[in-house]
Formats: C-alpha cells, structure tokens, sequence
C-alpha cells in the first residue's frame, strides 16, 4: 500500500507491504470555519484572564513574541489579525516589538522573517531577533528553587505588556509545546536553557511527551516564565495535518496552556499493543524537518514503540542549507558514537549548547538504529553517528526479510504529530 509522508513541502509517497504495516495517525480534528473569527473571540473571552482589551492602554509598550522559521506556527495569520486587534485596542504601532521566539536557534533573515510575518508587517512595526547570548540583551531577574539563574530578553522583560503566541503539540521532553515555552526557551538567555535542558533533567523519568506538571524540567519552563506574568497575556492555536487552526486558546498562561494541552492530548496520543521491529517516522514535514537537529523529535516519537535492537527509519528533508552547523554538530564530532557521548556529556560540570537534543538521540541509538531518508549527503548522516538511507521501501523490505515472518512495521507519517505509547505501558 502506499502512505504518504509529511516530507519537506510536497511530502512523499512510500510503498509498504499491507499485511505486516500498521499505520499511526492522529485523530482528524477539522479546521475552524472562520479562523480569524474564532481568533478573535478567542481574545475577547479568554481562558481564565480579562479580555486583551482590558489589558491595553495607548501608552504601553507592548511585546510580542512569536515562533521561528523551525515551528509551524500559522504566524503568517495570526500575527496581522493580533495587530489589528491590538490597533482596535489603542495601541500604538510604534510602541509594539515583535519579538523571534528563537531559543538557541540561529537568527532569522529578513527574508525569512517576511516570510513569516508577511513583508508588510515587517516593513511597519519593529521586529527583531532574540539574542541568546548578547548580555547586553538580557535583563536579569532572580534565581529559580533550583538554583538557575533566570535571564531574560529585556524588550520581554521591560514591556508593559507582553503577549505570548505560538502552537501547542507534544514535545518529547517538555511534554507540549506552547505556553511557557514561549518565554523559556524562546526568549531565554542561553545559560538559563543549558541549565535547564541540562543532562540530569533531560534524563529524568517524566521529562517526556505529553508530560508537564510533575515534570520538573517544565516546572522549571513555567517557574521562569512567571517571573514576567504580570500582565502577560498567551495565544495558541493548534492545527491539523493540513496546518488548519484547530482550535484558539487564549489567556491565563497557565490555564489556557492546560486546556490547549487536553485537547492535543485526545487527538494526538495513539495506543498500540505490542513494539514494532521496525517503525518509519518523519518529523512533520515542513518547516519542522527543515535541519538534522529537529528531526530528534520524529525519532524520538518512533523510538516510544520501538523494541529493543530494533530499526527507526526517518524521513526529513533537512533541506535548510543554513542548518548543517552549529553545536549539536560539533558536540557529534566530540565521540565516535552514543555511548561515548552519553558518558561525555554525563560527566560531571560538562555543559553545551544543545547537548540535550545530542543526548536524546544518544538514548533512542542505544534502544534502536536510526536510518535518515534526506537530502543531506551520506557522509554528513553518518557523521552525525547515522545511516544514511537512499531508497525507504527498499529498505524496509530488506529489514523484513532479515527479521523473520513475524516482523512488523509501523508507520507514523505525520512523525511526532501523533505521539504512540504502548496500552498498559
């Protein structure tokens, strides 16, 4: 049978073998009728909150933050429909900051930014990108329980007020994404994210898909961001396999965040009944595919019904030619393979910038082997402690035929859209 992958903009078509495939999809949830509209009531009957209007006076200054180039985040959309609610609030244009959610990604270029936010919101309001490491661009704010010193953009920090956007899907380590996340990591400075994304929280039990309070990884997240949640106020949405608005979940930073998460958690966690031999994953195509470094997530997806010993094949395009660098490359190069670098980034007072996402797919190589479909050159994939793969169906017959009649493979075609768990586990 064939299945269509989410692979870069056009996706792929792959051919399985019907008896031995099982196909892992989220439940269809359809897109809104009038998403503008719903957005908008969504600001005027927030979650737990007062109505943005409320919020707003003519000589504040307002800080938006919105998601990178890497997230899926309709901002094309909701960014112009927020401004212009804002307009219709008193706001002024020239006290509004638009501010790139980049965490300890690299910044976004004009052209990328216009791509996001359309060229003429770009032309008329101040937008600018996080700088993660600039101290110059960090306010200082306290300590958390734990000890982690909380750094944060100033514009954030220093705005009367402060509007989070982003989209809400699972996350395997921070159990979903949207709500606080948006503030740490997306406007963090890079220690406070290398303290909190560190190996000890990284490995801990409940840092995990579809897990937040009780998580204290995110408890952490939440911790910080609280720190600027006066008059803050948050706008998520989440989307279907066809980027349609799902549902607007709008207000208290912690309330509606929950609600969000309960609605992606009935659509998007899928139970199966026993591992599989082989599992095909993707990571959701554009943009979410767009480098090596995101794809952690798809496998970390396929990794969760896996068996041990067994093959994870991924599909992502990594086409961004801008994304082949940068620390969690050159932390790969550090050893020749996943128990080298679990034991080096384990050691005591080691500390990198993204050595999480290192020590992730470190954890799935030891369960699994990992094989990439994409259209980075074979070395670069086995560079990075991976086997290339040239041709998907190909491979997965060999695989098989190697793994005796009784072997099966799942196929999760829109990767960690649909986060899979075994019944009973």
């Amino acid at each position: 049978m064939k299945v269509h992958l989410a692979y870069g903009k056009n996706g792929l078509d792959v051919e399985f073998p019907e008896s031995r495939t099982t196909i892992i999809t989220p439940s269809h949830v359809a897109g809104l009728p009038d998403e503008r509209a719903a957005f908008v009531e969504a600001l005027q009957k927030p979650i737990a909150a007062k109505p943005l209007s409320t919020m707003v006076r003519p000589e504040d200054n307002i800080c938006v933050v919105f998601s990178d180039i890497t997230r899926a985040t309709p901002n094309e959309r909701i960014i112009p429909w927020l401004l212009a609610e804002l307009g219709r609030c008193g706001a002024r244009r020239e006290n509004i900051t638009l501010l790139n959610g980049l965490g300890t990604h690299r910044p976004n270029t004009q052209a990328e930014l216009e791509k996001l936010l359309t060229p003429a919101v770009v032309a008329n309001y101040r937008v600018i990108n996080h700088e993660p490491t600039n101290p110059a661009a960090l306010a200082k704010l306290g300590v958390t329980r734990a000890g982690n010193e909380i750094l944060l953009n100033r514009h954030l920090a220093e705005a009367d007020v402060r509007i989070i956007t982003g989209f809400i899907e699972p996350h395997f380590f921070a159990g979903f994404s949207g709500g606080p996340k948006g503030v740490m990591p997306g406007i963090a400075g890079q220690h406070t994210i290398e303290r909190n994304h560190g190996a000890a929280m990284i490995g801990h039990p409940n840092a995990t898909w579809g897990v937040t309070f009780g998580n204290p990884l995110w408890e952490e997240i939440l911790e910080v961001a609280q720190t600027v949640n006066r008059r803050l106020f948050l706008v998520n949405v989440t989307l279907n396999d066809a980027k349609q608005i799902t549902r607007v979940f709008a207000g208290d930073l912690v309330e509606a965040h929950r609600a969000g998460c309960a609605f992606v958690k009935q659509t998007a966690m899928q139970p199966v009944d026993a591992p599989f031999e082989i599992v095909v994953t993707t990571n959701s195509g554009y943009p979410l595919d767009l480098n090596l470094y995101q794809a952690v997530k798809g496998m970390s997806a396929a990794a969760r019904i896996v068996r041990q010993g067994g093959e994870i094949i991924i599909a992502a395009e990594c086409g961004d030619p801008n994304g082949r660098g940068g620390p969690f490359y050159d932390l790969l190069q550090h050893r020749d393979g996943p128990g080298g670098l679990l034991e080096l980034i384990n050691s005591p007072g080691f500390s990198c910038a993204e050595q999480w996402q290192v020590q992730i797919q470190s954890l799935i190589q030891q369960k699994a082997t990992v094989s990439v479909y994409s259209s980075l050159p074979a070395e670069f994939v086995r560079r990075a402690h991976l086997r290339p793969c040239a041709d998907i169906a190909a491979t997965v017959l060999e695989l098989l035929a190697r793994d005796g009649s009784a072997a099966r493979v799942a196929v999760l075609p829109l990767g960690p859209l649909t986060i899979p768990y075994l019944r009973g586990a």
